[in-house]
């Protein structure tokens, strides 16, 4: 799937994953004090998304350029 993205839409969403997952992140984070497992659960999913975002990006560093 990724291999057929345009290098300007793996750009797009590498970010859209590491934003969104930082505010899952934070949130889980409010939450784990009233609920411990909510909590933990969304801040495993909200890390998971920052981590393929950076991944995202250095395979974004590997592809070529295609804007010409």
């Amino acid at each position: 799937m990724v291999l057929s993205m345009t290098t300007a839409g793996v750009e797009k969403w590498a970010w859209l994953l590491i934003y969104i997952g930082l505010l899952v992140l934070c949130l889980g984070v409010f939450v784990e004090v009233r609920s411990a497992s909510l909590g933990v659960q969304l801040e495993v999913a909200g890390a998971l998304g920052v981590a393929i975002g950076v991944l995202m990006i250095w395979l974004r560093s590997r592809m070529k350029d295609d804007r010409q």
